[in-house]
């Protein structure tokens, strides 16, 4: 949700908490800040609203420089954006906090701090946490044991971290529901919310568990669990370069996270399919027994994520012929499901660190699932901890807020389960090497997809001055006309929607005029016929239609009927993973010729840790 770096070192770290908010920014851009204990022992503070660029831009107007210190891009949760609500926020003797989450019993915290004498500046929950840890300084606590003493009267999600000019040289670190990661090199110590804002300064990561509180000294680091005992946590080599996050040639993240999709894939599936044989091990030492008890599969996620989920549901139900239910997360944590006998409980995550996701998942493992199994990007992630099986989709880091390769590395990892399941309930070798060849090939089929990109461009022109728009699918690719319409409105602006094709005549058919483009996904399947009956409705009604389409499909273009030929030979089972690309691209195309900022779009950020 918002992005945390912290440092204390043998060097001037102002650079590196720079550079590391620069590479957290996707988390969070509507402000940003750094509190640094200066030269003389006091901490010296700046906030500019807006992106990371204004704060450089007035660092170079004020300078600021110190050995230890802590940064935020922020995503805002209370208080609107501005200088004031801006983190690090401080309180007295010079007390500064950076905060990720939220504290739900601020309101109550906060009034009896005012009841004290407290006053406050802002109307964030992280003021609130700043004066209560140092009421417990007030009180003969020293910082380390006042933080301590402050989490355990907070309710809610937090990752935090606290300096104090009485205790120089220190960072103090807690944990609960939202991620940190402390960063250990030669010249001192270092923590973020993501291992990417460290990589230039260090590959050596430990993970905080939940609870965790930690005393970070340049050559020091202590940590303690929640009941107050010392305990080690392993360090951890990142396989991640400083320069996966860079853009490279590509004008936006996103444009280039579309273009590595033949790649993320192809090393998602490597290793895990040898011989037209499925390796199920490959889910964890414990999957095949799992696979074969699984009786049934509950699916939880979140927006892109659970748009996957539901492309993974008509897999799982016509190749498996197991019954699959798909939840959004937030929904499902409330609904107090009935879970029946061995349900295998799958969760589906970017960053791992999303609140309602591991929520779900956690609330999952006190209800009778079969196990847990978690699709997931990042290794180090808390999903991936506390699940018992594991699928990392290695796509690599996704910057861009609109999630591209995640969502494609997804579908190949669900397409790997479904064979991992089918394998145990009924289906044969033959079966299992054509599908596992069929995932294999995929890649080839994206790079040719991606071909389209000028013809897309072109195409783009025409939404441009356009306020809605309807995507429309049959089957499995009713979920990537959703995944389309996410994507057109999270960074173009424009409104729209998706619908099964199906329901056309249910009601969107009284949308339907000259001024609003229906997109369309057609490939060569057995409910091709159908989808084409509901384009006539369409059509029939002075609908502007946008198909893309298999060749073989029998759409002809004509007068207010586009049509753009996808490769040749996509079988149903890569439909989905390959028909996402040209949406893609149209929701990119669109929004940079509307001058929409497309890597980081209004309202939202990537990673989100809050409910």
């Amino acid at each position: 949700m918002c992005g945390i770096v912290g440092a204390t070192a043998h060097r001037d770290i102002l650079p590196v908490l720079i550079e590391g908010l620069s590479r957290l920014e996707y988390r969070g851009y509507d402000s940003a800040g750094i509190a640094v204990l200066n030269n003389a022992g006091h901490v010296q503070r700046l906030r500019t609203v807006g992106k990371v660029v204004r704060l450089k831009e007035a660092l170079a107007a004020e300078p600021v420089m110190g050995n230890v210190g802590v940064a935020h891009t922020r995503w805002a949760t209370h208080g609107v954006p501005s200088e004031r609500n801006a983190h690090p926020h401080i309180s007295r003797d010079g007390i500064a906090i950076v905060h990720n989450g939220i504290i739900e019993n601020h309101e109550t915290l906060r009034a009896e701090l005012i009841a004290k004498g407290y006053e406050f500046e802002s109307e964030t929950d992280t003021e609130v946490v700043a004066h209560r840890i140092h009421y417990h300084v007030d009180q003969g606590k020293s910082l380390e044991a006042a933080v301590a003493a402050t989490v355990h009267e907070l309710h809610g999600a937090y990752a935090l971290v606290v300096l104090g000019e009485k205790d120089p040289g220190t960072l103090h670190v807690a944990r609960a529901g939202c991620p940190v990661v402390i960063g250990r090199a030669d010249d001192g110590n270092y923590v973020a919310s993501d291992v990417s804002a460290l990589l230039p300064v260090t590959r050596h990561f430990q993970f905080l568990e939940e609870g965790d509180v930690a005393t970070i000294r340049r050559d020091e680091v202590i940590i303690r669990n929640r009941a107050g005992e010392r305990v080690d946590r392993p360090v951890k080599v990142s396989e991640l370069s400083a320069d996966a996050v860079e853009k490279g040639e590509y004008a936006h993240y996103m444009l280039k996270e579309i273009h590595e999709q033949p790649r993320a894939i192809a090393q998602t599936l490597a290793e895990r399919i040898a011989g037209g044989r499925l390796l199920e091990a490959a889910f964890g030492p414990t999957a095949t027994a799992a696979f074969a008890r699984a009786e049934a599969v509950q699916i939880v996620a979140c927006g892109t994520s659970w748009h996957a989920g539901s492309v993974a549901r008509y897999w799982i139900e016509q190749i498996c012929r197991l019954p699959c239910w798909v939840d959004i997360a937030s929904e499902f944590r409330y609904r107090n499901p009935v879970v029946p006998p061995n349900t295998l409980f799958v969760t589906i995550s970017q960053s791992g660190e999303t609140a309602d996701t591991l929520a779900a998942l956690r609330q999952a493992k006190m209800s009778g699932y079969l196990s847990t199994l978690a699709i997931c990007n990042v290794p180090e992630s808390s999903l991936v901890r506390e699940s018992e099986l594991v699928m990392l989709t290695r796509a690599g880091p996704e910057i861009g807020v609109a999630s591209t390769k995640a969502f494609t590395t997804q579908l190949a990892a669900l397409g790997m389960l479904v064979v991992a399941l089918g394998k145990k309930h009924g289906m044969t070798v033959e079966r299992e090497h054509e599908l596992s060849q069929l995932l294999l090939e995929t890649p080839r089929l994206v790079e040719e997809t991606l071909a389209l990109d000028s013809v897309v461009r072109a195409l783009a022109e025409k939404f441009v001055t356009k306020h809605h728009a309807l995507f429309l699918g049959r089957g499995a690719l009713s979920a990537i006309a959703m995944e389309g319409a996410l994507k057109l409105k999270e960074i173009s602006y424009i409104h729209a929607e998706a619908y099964a094709a199906g329901e056309l005549k249910h009601g969107p058919l009284a949308l339907i005029d000259s001024d609003m483009p229906v997109v369309a996904v057609a490939p060569n399947n057995d409910l091709l016929e159908k989808l084409k009956s509901n384009l006539q409705e369409v059509r029939a009604r002075g609908g502007e239609l946008y198909v893309f389409a298999d060749p073989d499909a029998g759409l002809v273009p004509g007068d207010g009927v586009h049509v753009i030929t996808m490769p040749k030979h996509i079988a149903e089972f890569q439909a989905p993973i390959v028909y996402t690309i040209p949406l893609q691209l149209l929701a990119y195309h669109v929004a940079t010729m509307r001058g929409t900022d497309v890597d980081q779009p209004r309202n939202l950020a990537k990673s989100v840790t809050v409910e």
